[in-house]
């Protein structure tokens, strides 16, 4: 592994061994145990064309406990803001700093950074995936239930966004049902479905059918950052929102997640968020710990010590 860029890209076995470092460090920072420092006097770059709050802090915190240093860059900072190709920037930061996460619009430009820089590249969020966001609810789910295999997990929202592509892709890798609901219009299309080629997906356009004995109910803003003045896409997800009528609907056992930031009384209401909040805020934590145990890997790419 000497990238992060999609779930696409990960093996079974390679998710299991990262949701398993992430569980053993969480542990570790708990008791108070860590000592390891993998990166120690590196220097890590962050790189972020999108605002973010959980992303930005859980790196930071969790390069400085690796033992490493690091810089944030928005794109107002360096010469990308200006129009200098992704290419350019790879190049010369690749010769500076030691790795890199990227947190920008088009994948296609963290794919040219991981290309032209050669060093470890992090994806942070584009708009068509969002790896480090499904390896903390993965450990999450595995926290909470035990496992993820054979679970039923729904998606409500917006089913062709970062978190759903990424969704799909993971429901492919491992052993569980991923059951899409969103509008017709905002659900994958036949030629993506036909590239992922997988039996665990299945799309609705019916959220009941899709929360019906859920395991996990999962959700996400219905219009991802860029996507702020299209009212017409926004109208379209009245129904389906996550609220408690939905819910009776779920297994009995259910837990809710919710990537954050949450919008509530849109795609979820103030009752449910606070009503699974422990579980969502959990999530949340648990994006410092998993992308440690990513940052431990790429330390590690040259050995078999991971």
């Amino acid at each position: 592994m000497n990238h992060l860029l999609s779930i696409e890209e990960l093996s079974k076995d390679l998710i299991w061994k990262l949701i398993d470092h992430a569980a053993t460090l969480k542990h570790e920072r708990n008791v108070g145990t860590h000592e390891h420092k993998p990166l120690q006097d590196q220097t890590w770059a962050m790189i972020f064309t999108k605002a973010s709050t959980r992303t930005r802090v859980s790196f930071e915190v969790g390069i400085r406990e690796l033992g490493g240093s690091v810089m944030f860059l928005s794109s107002n900072d360096i010469q990308l803001g200006r129009g200098e190709p992704i290419k350019d920037t790879a190049r010369v930061m690749g010769r500076m700093v030691h790795g890199a996460i990227i947190r920008t619009f088009a994948q296609q430009d963290v794919l040219d950074f991981a290309e032209y820089s050669d060093i470890p590249t992090i994806n942070a969020l584009t708009d068509d995936a969002h790896p480090c966001q499904i390896l903390a609810d993965l450990l999450t789910i595995r926290e909470r239930l035990g496992t993820w295999e054979n679970k039923k997990i729904a998606f409500v929202g917006d089913g062709f966004n970062n978190m759903s592509r990424s969704w799909m892709w993971a429901a492919k890798q491992l052993n569980f049902h991923l059951a899409i609901a969103a509008p017709s219009e905002c659900l994958p299309t036949a030629q993506y479905i036909d590239r992922l080629d997988s039996s665990n997906v299945s799309l609705h356009t019916d959220p009941i059918e899709a929360v019906k004995d859920a395991d996990v109910i999962n959700t996400d803003v219905w219009l991802s950052m860029g996507q702020e003045d299209q009212a017409e896409k926004e109208a379209q997800f009245d129904n389906y929102q996550v609220n408690s009528e939905l819910l009776k609907h779920a297994h009995p056992s259910h837990i809710v997640l919710h990537c954050l930031p949450a919008y509530r009384g849109k795609e979820i209401t103030e009752e449910v968020l606070e009503a699974y909040a422990d579980v969502i805020f959990q999530q949340a934590e648990n994006r410092l710990h998993a992308q440690k145990s990513i940052l431990s890997k790429l330390a590690s790419r040259h050995s078999d010590k991971f």
